[in-house]
C-alpha cells in the first residue's frame, strides 16, 4: 500500500508539472512498462522509474553493453513476475530502486542463488541526510516524500553482498566508496536514437532559410530543484537583457523564475516538458546554451555533464558552472565555456552573444567531441566490461 500510495503522489505530481497530455503519457507509459516483457539474457536492469533518469542509467547503458557483446534486459521493480526474472540472468543492476518486500525478497534469492548484485546511481539521492541540500524535497507533496525519506535504494547499498557500484562521476564515486565499494565510473551517454534525431534535426536547420533573428538563450530545467540553480545568474541575465534588446529567454521545464525578470516578460518564453524528439528541436533553436549550478551544494556537484553534450550534438554551445563534470568536459574557450561566479559568466555570455562565428565555431567543436566521448556508439569502458565478464558464466 504504501509504494502505491507513493506512485500515485509522483503521477499527481508529474500531472501538475506537465500538463494532462505530456504528464498522462509519462504516466501511462509507466503502467504499460510494469507488463513489458522480459527475455533470458546476462544483464537485468532494474529500475524505479521511466523518466530521464532511468533512460540515461537503464535504457542507455543497456544499449552501450549491448554495442560491446553484453545481452541486456530492463525491467521496472513493479513489474509482477520480477522474481522470477533470478533464474534469467546472471548479474542484476538495481537503479533507483525502493527498498520494498517484493525487492528484498528478489535480493535473497540472487544471494542465494551466488549472483552478481551491482547498485547503481546518479544521484545522491540514495543518502536521506543530503535530503536537507535538495531544493526539490521541500516542495513535494506528502505522498513524494515517502520515496525519499530513508534514501531511494540504501538499504540496498547498505547489503554486505552488494559490493560493487555504478556511477556517473567522480564526485559520487568518492560518496560510494566511502561506503567500502568497488566503485565504475559508467558516464552518461547519447543513444544511437539520439545521434539519429540531432543528424535529422541539422539536416533541416540547414535548409532552412537563414533570417535576422534575436539571439536565444536556453535554459533546459530537469526539475524543479533547479530553481535555485537558475537563480545563481538572475543578475547576470537581468544585466544582459538590459543591455542587449535582441536577447531572449527559452526556458524548458518546471522553473519559477524570480519576479525581477518580469520586466522583460515579452522576451521570455516558457515551455513545459517535451517527447524526447522535441527536446533535441528546441536546444537546436537556442543559440547559447546554459547549465548554471549552486556551487558547494553537493547535489550540483554530482551533476553528470549531459547538458553540454545534449546541446552539442546539435551544434550548440553551452556555458556551464564550473563544477568538476563541466570543468571535465568542456575545453575552455574551445568548444564552450566554464564559469566560476558572476563575472565570468557575464564575461563568457557577453563574447557568444556578440559573436555569431564564435557560436557556429564553438558549436561545431561541441558536437565533434560529443560525437567522440558521448555516444554509446563509440563507448569503451574496458575495465568495467572486463569486470562484468568476469561475473558471466556463460559468456
Amino acid at each position: 500500500m504504501k509504494l502505491l500510495l507513493i506512485k500515485v503522489g509522483k503521477a499527481i505530481e508529474v500531472l501538475k508539472r506537465e500538463g494532462i497530455f505530456s504528464g498522462g503519457k509519462r504516466v501511462f507509459s509507466a503502467f504499460f512498462a510494469l507488463f513489458r516483457f522480459v527475455g533470458k539474457g546476462q544483464i537485468l536492469f532494474v529500475t524505479g522509474g521511466v523518466g530521464d533518469s532511468a533512460r540515461y542509467r537503464t535504457g542507455h547503458v543497456s544499449e552501450e553493453l549491448e554495442l560491446n557483446g553484453f545481452k541486456c534486459s530492463i525491467t521496472v521493480q513493479d513489474n509482477p513476475w520480477l522474481i522470477s526474472y533470478v533464474d534469467k540472468f546472471e548479474i542484476f543492476v538495481f537503479h533507483r530502486v525502493l527498498y520494498t518486500p517484493k525487492v528484498k525478497e528478489l535480493l535473497e534469492k540472487i544471494k542465494a542463488a551466488g549472483k552478481e548484485i551491482i547498485f547503481e546511481t546518479d544521484d545522491l539521492v540514495y543518502d536521506a541526510k543530503y535530503l536537507e541540500h535538495m531544493d526539490y524535497f521541500k516542495v513535494m507533496n506528502s505522498f513524494e516524500k515517502k520515496l525519499y525519506e530513508n534514501g531511494v535504494g540504501g538499504e540496498i547499498l547498505a547489503d554486505p553482498a552488494v559490493k560493487v557500484c555504478t556511477t556517473t562521476t567522480k564526485f559520487l564515486a568518492e560518496k560510494l566508496r566511502e561506503h567500502n565499494k568497488e566503485v565504475f565510473i559508467v558516464p552518461n551517454r547519447l543513444s544511437k536514437k539520439d545521434v539519429e534525431i540531432a543528424e535529422a534535426i541539422l539536416k533541416a536547420k540547414k535548409l532552412m532559410p537563414e533570417k535576422l533573428q534575436a539571439v536565444k538563450i536556453g535554459y533546459f530545467s530537469g526539475a524543479l530543484s533547479h530553481n535555485k540553480d537558475f537563480a545563481t545568474i538572475t543578475e547576470v541575465l537581468m544585466l544582459l537583457m538590459e543591455k542587449h534588446e535582441n536577447l531572449e529567454l527559452f526556458l524548458v521545464g518546471p522553473l519559477d523564475i524570480e519576479s525581477k525578470l518580469q520586466k522583460f516578460a515579452d522576451r521570455i518564453k516558457q515551455f513545459p516538458y517535451t517527447a524526447r524528439e522535441k527536446h533535441f528541436a528546441n536546444v537546436a533553436s537556442v543559440d547559447i546554451n546554459i547549465a548554471p549550478l549552486e556551487i558547494g551544494n553537493p547535489f550540483c556537484e554530482s551533476k553528470s555533464e549531459l547538458k553540454f553534450f545534449e546541446a552539442g550534438i546539435v551544434g550548440v554551445p553551452t556555458v556551464a558552472t564550473a563544477t568538476q563534470p563541466f570543468f571535465d568536459a568542456i575545453s575552455d574557450g574551445e568548444d564552450g565555456f566554464v564559469a566560476n561566479d558572476t563575472e565570468q559568466w557575464t564575461l563568457k555570455l557577453e563574447k557568444l552573444i556578440s559573436d555569431k562565428d564564435l557560436r557556429a565555431a564553438m558549436g561545431k567543436k561541441a558536437r565533434e567531441k560529443s560525437l567522440e566521448r558521448y555516444t554509446t556508439a563509440n563507448a569503451s569502458n574496458v575495465e568495467y566490461y572486463g569486470y562484468l565478464k568476469s561475473k558471466l558464466k556463460n559468456l
